[in-house]
């Protein structure tokens, strides 16, 4: 075993409040797990990193200025020996390669149980790799998409989310029709956003417009 204290010294990253307070709440239940601190967004972490050496950071991979891949790079390569985790909503596995290939430890889906994340992290902690990663039962996630979407690397839910936007569905619409949170609609958009590299809504539906999506 690689631990080096007596509790697993964590710092969490992610932009979202109600999600991280609600995870501190969850890890601080735990005797072997401390919260060091929180950061909204890749450059509060490194900030923190200058004063304080967690043993691992649970990343979040979309945060805004500095998103979590470039985190990573930065952590790995100025503190080799803190721990990595990388958050995420979506279980596709380009995405698990390249925190892989960046050199994360693990990788955790938000909607895991806790079980699951505490089983994660403490894997991590003692120097194994976790990356979970179970293929969708079905096609492949990019199967059926068209050639012109495949570029951008949109999942099957967010080609789904493009129609409801298209139609003028608010996102609460959106998350009453598909039975999800509020909160897992606005991470889908703004993911939808950062891929297809626009700034606001209304370059999206010209987007969406233009290439009669």
């Amino acid at each position: 075993m690689e631990m080096t204290s007596e509790k697993l010294s964590v710092i969490i990253a992610d932009d979202h409040t109600l999600f991280i307070n609600g995870l501190c709440m969850l890890l601080q239940t735990e005797a072997d797990i401390e919260v060091m601190n929180i950061a909204a967004n890749g450059r509060e972490v490194l900030s923190l990193l200058n004063s304080q050496t967690p043993d691992l950071i649970l990343l979040d991979i979309n945060m805004p200025g500095m998103n979590g891949f470039e985190v990573l790079k930065r952590v790995k390569s100025c503190y080799p020996k803190i721990k990595v985790v990388m958050l995420s909503t979506y279980n596709e596995e380009h995405l698990i390669e390249k925190a892989k290939a960046g050199g994360a430890n693990g990788y955790i889906l938000k909607n895991a149980e806790k079980s699951q994340l505490l089983q994660v992290l403490r894997l991590v902690w003692q120097g194994q790799s976790c990356f979970p990663y179970k293929q969708p039962s079905g096609n492949s996630t990019f199967d059926e998409l068209d050639p012109f979407l495949k570029q951008f690397q949109l999942t099957k839910r967010e080609i789904e989310l493009l129609q409801f936007i298209k139609q003028d569905f608010t996102n609460q619409q959106m998350a009453n029709h598909l039975n999800l949170s509020i909160y897992t609609i606005e991470t889908h958009r703004k993911n939808i956003m950062q891929k297809l590299n626009l700034k606001n809504p209304v370059e999206l539906t010209k987007f969406i417009l233009q290439y009669n999506l």
